[in-house]
């Protein structure tokens, strides 16, 4: 097959024949180590310590865009329950 003009590495039709074949050996395994379950355990508990405060939320206590995303939480997830 003639390479593509399409220079994405993502693209295995861009790559070498040997590199192609070592990813597929490699089947389902991921070439990363990342997410939370593989984490050390005290990186986890760090994480974990920090609650909600980690986030990007910037609500100011008891103000009214606060009411009503705590009003609103969960509420999808809910629905099924009700009957």
């Amino acid at each position: 097959m003639a390479p593509t003009k399409n220079q994405n590495p993502g693209n295995f039709a861009n790559r070498p024949h040997d590199e192609v074949e070592g990813i597929a050996r490699k089947g389902g395994q991921h070439s990363h180590s990342g997410g939370f379950a593989h984490m050390d355990p005290d990186k986890q508990r760090e994480i974990a310590s920090e609650g909600g405060r980690a986030s990007s939320g910037k609500f100011t206590p008891g103000s009214q865009k606060a009411r009503e995303a705590g009003a609103k939480g969960g509420a999808s997830g809910r629905s099924h329950y009700e009957e």
